[in-house]
């Protein structure tokens, strides 16, 4: 299963939450999501798998726009 997030932003209030990030992951590799308290790690996984909505850019999980069909996205996901 392929991810893919360009310039993902979510902000509450004038606290940018995630602020532009952007990464890709293929199918097979394995990765670590990593960082201090605040960094928007939660926040980020939230967004990824369709609880949370991003105020800007996207995230694709498996081909599916997540802000589109969070609930398809969630079944990719397993």
């Amino acid at each position: 299963m392929s991810i893919q997030v360009s310039q993902l932003i979510k902000q509450y209030g004038t606290q940018r939450a995630v602020d532009s990030i952007s990464f890709s992951i293929e199918p097979g590799e394995i990765v670590g999501f990593l960082g201090p308290n605040g960094a928007g790690k939660s926040t980020t996984m939230k967004i990824l798998t369709g609880y949370l909505s991003a105020d800007g850019g996207s995230a694709r999980v498996a081909g599916v726009d997540v802000a589109q069909h969070p609930l398809e996205a969630r079944k990719k996901i397993g």
